[in-house]
């Protein structure tokens, strides 16, 4: 071959389309978008966006917590002289089955995702047809008992609610301007939930897999929405009197610091707390393939069960159903203020009978996954912290933190969760949160997946 034909050959080589790769998109600097007019546009819209959905995520709190009084508290005490009997919370229960059930089969949508696959975000904020589906079972799951909890729903309506106002404003807005946007939805509907917006937003952040240049873009317009809902949320209730809906402890144990005996402790409960939640997500994961057999029977024989769990912690402990129903986030408070009046056995019964609640309750119905975990946790360390060598404060965050790692998967949160809890004191107990956590996540990793074979198909969770 000659050089010419070689040099033919080359070039002909290099100009044939279908053997160059394709071109990628243009490296996004994050620096030139910030500068940009659109974005400062989009910091505006979610200042202006933060206020609207983080009053519509408070009203949804407010009647949820109304529905909860009026049905578990004022009704049967205008009924019941001599206290509310312990089976009251069964038919309640039921009904709960039978209206989620209903909404979730004939409704647009799967009214969310299934929390018994975890706490997810990311996916695509939900469409506008889908937004009643996710209210309505939210609503009826949160409200008559079954034990999940409000912040997923809130950061799918808020992410739904800010991505239907882009599209109303302009339908054909970029794909990055909704993610954005929806993003801050997300961000200002549960700016205070968790006790502070900077936790929500780290919730969100982790909980999406966000890194690098689309951190960088998403996080400023989010934090922003939220800190802007954070005082719509707190100028609420001081016009209402509704309340906070924050998730704080009244009376916080005081801190000790560290030692080789709480640190060995900590392994233990990371172990403890991987294990309960595999039973947990076990329950959830199993029951899933019978739910879809009949969605609403199942979910009303389901809803049932939970009753009955309620009612037997009642007849056999003497204290109220309530602390095993609901999410757990206002009774929380009151568990740990009043913690030297449970025995230890009142404690085990009380994980027992909310263990099972909390794995019947993500089967078949729809709310968050993040205060069961942090309540169950709280119970756990109440019962280990007359163990020799361990003291109030650090056994909660430790419980707390183990949990919330094996239920949710995201370490960091879920160490935020439990130091964040316990304000200053939180600072001092970091390190045994921190192994208890490792240890939750590492063993909740080397666990075989329960219920395999009701793994999440790759499309949408039914």
């Amino acid at each position: 071959m000659t050089d010419s034909q070689r040099s033919a050959g080359g070039s002909a080589a290099v100009s044939r389309p279908s053997s160059a790769p394709p071109a990628g998109p243009p490296a996004m600097d994050p620096s030139q978008v910030i500068r940009s007019k659109q974005y400062l546009i989009a910091l505006v819209l979610a200042a202006i966006l933060g206020i609207p959905i983080s009053g519509a995520a408070y009203g949804f709190l407010a009647l949820v917590d109304a529905i909860q009084e009026s049905v578990f508290d004022d009704l049967p005490q205008q009924l019941f002289t001599g206290g509310v009997p312990a089976w009251w919370p069964v038919p309640w229960l039921a009904l709960c089955g039978v209206l989620t059930g209903l909404t979730i089969r004939h409704l647009p949508g799967n009214c969310g995702h299934s929390p018994a696959f975890g706490f997810k975000t990311g996916g695509g904020p939900p469409v506008d047809r889908d937004l009643p589906g996710i209210i309505l079972a939210a609503m009826t799951t949160l409200s008559l008992g079954a034990v999940l909890g409000p912040e997923a729903p809130l950061i799918a309506i808020g992410g739904g609610l800010a991505a239907l106002t882009v599209h109303l404003v302009r339908k054909d807005a970029p794909p990055m301007a909704v993610t954005i946007m929806a993003a801050a939805g997300s961000f200002a509907a549960i700016s205070t939930l968790l006790g502070s917006p900077v936790l929500g937003a780290f919730l969100i952040m982790e909980a999406a897999g966000v890194g690098g240049a689309t951190l960088s873009l998403v996080a400023l317009p989010g934090l922003l929405a939220s800190g802007v809902g954070a005082l719509v949320f707190v100028g609420l209730d001081n016009w209402t009197g509704l309340g906070s809906f924050s998730l704080s402890l009244t009376s916080v144990p005081p801190a000790v610091d560290p030692t080789v005996a709480t640190m060995a402790w900590a392994l233990a409960m990371g172990a403890a707390g991987a294990l309960l939640g595999w039973v947990i997500r076990w329950i959830g994961l199993s029951l899933r393939p019978v739910v879809h057999v009949n969605r609403v029977l199942v979910t009303a024989a389901l809803g049932l069960l939970i009753g009955l769990t309620a009612m037997a912690y009642q007849l056999i402990s003497d204290r109220s159903f309530t602390q095993v129903l609901f999410s757990g986030q206002t009774a929380l408070p009151e568990l740990v203020e009043h913690a030297s009046d449970y025995s230890v056995g009142v404690l085990i019964l009380l994980a027992a009978c909310k263990t099972l609640a909390y794995g019947l309750s993500l089967s078949a119905f729809r709310g968050g996954p993040v205060f069961p975990a942090m309540f169950i946790g709280a119970v756990i360390g109440i019962a280990a912290s007359g163990l020799p060598g361990m003291s109030l404060a650090p056994a909660i965050g430790m419980g707390i933190g183990a949990m919330c790692a094996a239920m949710l998967r995201l370490p960091m949160t879920s160490t935020l969760l439990a130091t964040l809890l316990l304000g200053a004191d939180g600072v001092t107990v970091t390190p045994q949160v921190v192994v208890a956590v490792a240890v939750a996540f590492v063993i909740t990793n080397l666990l075989p997946a329960p219920g395999k074979k009701a793994a999440a198909p790759a499309g949408p969770t039914p």
